[in-house]
């Protein structure tokens, strides 16, 4: 695939927000990353993408690839859980992961999130002020650990 210029917008929308190609656009590269790539046989499809509080951040290439992508997800005491964080293996470097989280750190910046990060992305975020909280675990054979950042305190 040659990517076209970037559309650089990032967008976000609740799941019943989505039609169903975008929908699968961003399925596909969950695969594509973390099933495919990684080599790592899991549950992609857990059933929280179709929760009424679901919201999916995205970029797409002009020419209509998701390139980036993460899910924003609201667990029933009210923190945020960041997860499925990804970029297409042709658009990493571009700082698109770096993108999504800032859009949705801004979302849930008064408010606790919570992300299981794989290890070897802990610096990544610890740039937008998460911390570790706990101990490192394997999951699906890939060592995680997970983090929190507490709200910002308004003014």
């Amino acid at each position: 695939m040659t990517l076209q210029p970037l559309a650089t917008a990032v967008h976000r929308a609740y799941t019943a927000d989505l039609d169903a190609e975008d929908f699968y656009r961003m399925l596909r590269l969950r695969v594509d990353v973390f099933v495919v790539e990684q080599e790592c046989p899991y549950p992609e499809l857990d059933g929280r993408d179709l929760e009424e509080t679901t919201r999916h951040f995205w970029i797409d290439s002009a020419d209509g690839y998701v390139l980036g992508y993460l899910r924003l997800l609201e667990d029933p005491d009210g923190t945020f859980r960041i997860g499925r964080v990804c970029t297409a293996k042709s658009a990493r470097g571009l700082g698109l992961g770096r993108k999504l989280m800032r859009a949705a750190v801004a979302e849930v910046q008064h408010s606790s999130a919570v992300l299981a990060a794989q290890t070897s992305a802990k610096e990544f975020y610890r740039s937008f002020g998460f911390v570790e909280d706990g101990e490192e675990y394997l999951e699906d054979g890939i060592p995680h650990v997970d983090m929190r950042r507490e709200p910002r305190r308004r003014p």
